[in-house]
């Protein structure tokens, strides 16, 4: 191995030598900088997931245009919206249905006394509005109809498999009944731990203070080959007024994420998590490497005199930076997909590992001891060979 070394370096692995030959604070460093590499992952992943669960809803829409009030930051918030705003949707050449979506929020207690908060969405049974509700809308016709999202978390499974069965199963919500007919499936978010679809009428049965007139979003499909960018753009000049937008189902996506991560509490937590992780490691390879300058420096002193270059020293302690990124990343991220597996089982929301971030990670895990190495460098450069002895 060390002849090996010797040829890609063109010399004798200083770096390497001079970290093994103490192996305790040679594991200390690997650890440390794993510890590091654990904290960005863990950020990255739960921040991945913020964003993966906020498309979750999105995906399930059957539009390609999304009306909002223009106070709307999210799918679920913002100021509800004139129906009329819906026929004027559909006055526009390129649209080919418009539907009305009511929003809410319900706490569903189940006998045992556990509780879930469930999003819930109004539709028109008579109008496309979720993929999943293809061939099925009928249902919802009937009073205090509805079908529950499958991968709401803590939902005892009998319920699925009496669904599944053809069994309807009935709850009790501010005194009114809900009968649930099927499930379909969306996934939880940070926010919410499922949804529920019914419609609009039993919603505002279960809501007295929302109104048919006023939906929270309005779902639009463009006719086949039309440009969805350029629809928006023409129903938004034939809306009147200031009260609502139209957005392609991808640039409202994007809004929403981008609010969710950099003004939401818990995107801007994550975000200062990774930069914190960072910082973590740049302090302790610093640390490691630092020291192992301090306690050569004679060594390096003696080198000077002999007439050996900074960049020679530099390589050195580049060669140690490295090694550290290396290894220290392998058990920093083995620990990462082990807990992405154990979140994902516990909150049902998927904390996945995508390629792009391990190879950020580790990219980021060199540049960040390459820069410790070269802060721990500046001691040697100041160095008088003639005042060290």
């Amino acid at each position: 191995m060390i002849a090996l070394a010797t040829r890609l370096l063109g010399r004798l692995p200083i770096g390497w030598l001079q970290l093994t030959h103490r192996r305790g604070r040679f594991l200390a460093a690997i650890l440390g900088v794993g510890f590091a590499n654990l904290l960005v992952f863990m950020q990255l992943g739960f921040m991945g997931a913020l964003t993966s669960t906020v498309g979750l809803p999105y995906a399930a829409l059957d539009a390609d245009i999304l009306i909002q009030a223009p106070d709307a930051n999210t799918l679920t918030d913002g100021s509800p919206l004139p129906r009329q705003r819906m026929l004027d949707a559909l006055a526009v050449p390129g649209v080919a249905a418009a539907a009305p979506v009511l929003m809410g929020k319900l706490e569903w207690r189940s006998a045992d006394g556990s509780a879930r908060s469930l999003d819930v969405m109004g539709v028109d049974p008579r109008l496309p509005s979720l993929r999943a509700l293809k061939g099925r809308r009928d249902v919802l016709t009937l009073p205090g109809a509805a079908f529950i999202d499958r991968a709401t978390r803590n939902v005892p499974p009998e319920i699925f498999d009496a669904l599944d069965a053809g069994t309807p199963q009935r709850f009790e919500f501010q005194g009114r009944t809900l009968t649930l007919h099927g499930s379909f499936t969306i996934g939880g978010s940070f926010s919410g731990d499922g949804w529920l679809v019914m419609s609009d009428q039993s919603l505002v049965s279960l809501f007295p203070n929302r109104s048919l007139r006023a939906p929270n979003i309005i779902l639009v499909r463009a006719t086949p080959g039309q440009d969805v960018a350029a629809l928006a753009a023409r129903i938004n000049a034939a809306l009147p007024g200031l009260d609502a937008v139209a957005r392609p189902i991808a640039t409202a996506l994007a809004r929403d994420q981008a609010f969710q991560t950099t003004q939401r509490p818990v995107g801007i937590i994550f975000g200062m998590g990774v930069l914190m992780g960072a910082l973590v490691g740049i302090i302790i390879v610093y640390q490691v490497l630092s020291s192992d300058v301090a306690d050569h420096l004679r060594e390096y002193a003696t080198m000077k005199a002999m007439g050996y270059r900074q960049g020679f020293f530099l390589g050195i302690i580049m060669e140690q930076a490295v090694v550290l990124a290396s290894l220290g990343f392998i058990p920093g991220s083995l620990m990462a997909y082990g807990l992405y597996a154990l979140l994902t089982a516990v909150t049902g929301i998927d904390v996945l590992m995508p390629p792009e971030r391990l190879l950020g990670v580790f990219l980021g895990t060199v540049v960040m001891c390459v820069a410790s190495g070269a802060l721990a460098t500046r001691r040697l450069a100041r160095a008088d060979p003639a005042e060290l002895f």
